[in-house]
């Protein structure tokens, strides 16, 4: 087999990889929208303030530390003990569901019934918030997270595609682990959704607030329910991507590559989250394989938008959206 083929597989390999961890932000975004109708633009950021609770707990970092040491004089920086890595990330759950009520009830429970877009403009000063609250926690430091997950080249993989083709591939570990996870979460949240009572009362919510509320479906549980949901996805998406390129604030970009993907899948669907994903992540990859070295290279950075574009275009509710057809 020619070996620029064997190159163009792994390429597209790894691209399929990247697409999960991709798909692994969108989930949270498709959760939130299903139940509220809400676009969260706060999703990469509460992945990035997961990923930042979870090295300070891990470490045993003092929070606030800045602020205290500048009023009081003090030079705090960590208590003396550091966290196993399950033990840290049972704590942070449990922070994300504290953020979930505190974001309902301080945020949501005021805006009941309102336009979408207050709801998004909403969910636009709560991302700046919780970066700011995390930048001031935690610090502004680029932080290594090592919760014991495997990473490096596979060597079963490498060792099994070079004796099938005479030519290994490099594919990461982490990655490996993120699909299986990834696989996990869409199962676990697609039976949630079709055959538990509260997935039902979630797709309720979305379709008509008042109308829930007059049948006894308590919008505040619902709520905050579903960003405890999209807050425990945030965590294992900051995990996967802490991991891989560390925890800095860049981390809350990679909601902007979430876009694309919720537009190939469809805001309403959760396998649409991973398939969308999956197109994108190995599209990309393949167009920078094959056009990069004739246009310049770089096409990473906006291929997934324009490719975005044309399903705007031509299907404009994704591959796996409902189609809203609204009757004057």
């Amino acid at each position: 087999m020619p070996e620029q083929l064997l190159y163009a597989m792994e390429v597209s390999l790894n691209g399929l990889m990247a697409g999960i961890m991709y798909a692994l932000v969108a989930l949270g975004f498709v959760l939130i929208f299903k139940a509220s109708g809400i676009f969260n633009y706060a999703q990469g950021v509460l992945a990035l303030f997961a990923a930042l609770t979870l090295v300070g707990l891990q470490q045993g970092q003092v929070p606030f530390a800045h602020v205290i040491n500048a009023i009081f004089g003090t030079d705090l920086h960590h208590f003396g003990w550091q966290l196993p890595g399950l033990v840290a990330i049972a704590l942070t759950a449990l922070v994300m569901v504290g953020l979930a009520i505190l974001i309902e009830r301080l945020i949501l429970k005021h805006l009941v019934n309102q336009a979408p877009i207050i709801l998004f403009m909403a969910t636009i000063g709560l991302a700046y918030f919780l970066e700011g609250l995390g930048d001031v926690m935690w610090g502004a430091d680029i932080k290594k997270l090592d919760v014991g997950l495997p990473q490096g080249i596979s060597e079963m993989i490498d060792t099994f595609t070079f004796n099938l083709f005479g030519y290994g591939f490099f594919i990461d570990r982490l990655d490996i682990v993120a699909a299986v996870v990834a696989t996990a979460l869409v199962a676990a949240l697609t039976a949630f959704s079709q055959y538990t009572k509260y997935g039902r009362a979630l797709r309720a919510v979305a379709d008509d607030h008042q109308a829930a509320l007059s049948v006894g479906i308590s919008l505040r549980f619902v709520w905050v329910l579903v960003w405890s949901i999209a807050g425990f996805v945030a965590l294992v998406a900051g995990i996967m991507w802490g991991s891989k390129s560390g925890v800095q604030f860049s981390l809350s970009l990679i909601a902007l590559k979430a876009l694309p993907v919720l537009m190939l899948g469809g805001f309403t669907s959760i396998p649409g989250a991973i398939v969308g994903g999956l197109i994108i992540g190995m599209g990309e990859k393949l167009f920078e394989f094959f056009a990069g070295p004739m246009i310049g290279g770089a096409t990473e950075n906006w291929f997934a938008y324009v490719l975005a574009l044309v399903f705007l275009v031509f299907r404009p509710q994704g591959l796996f959206g409902e189609r809203i057809i609204e009757r004057v």
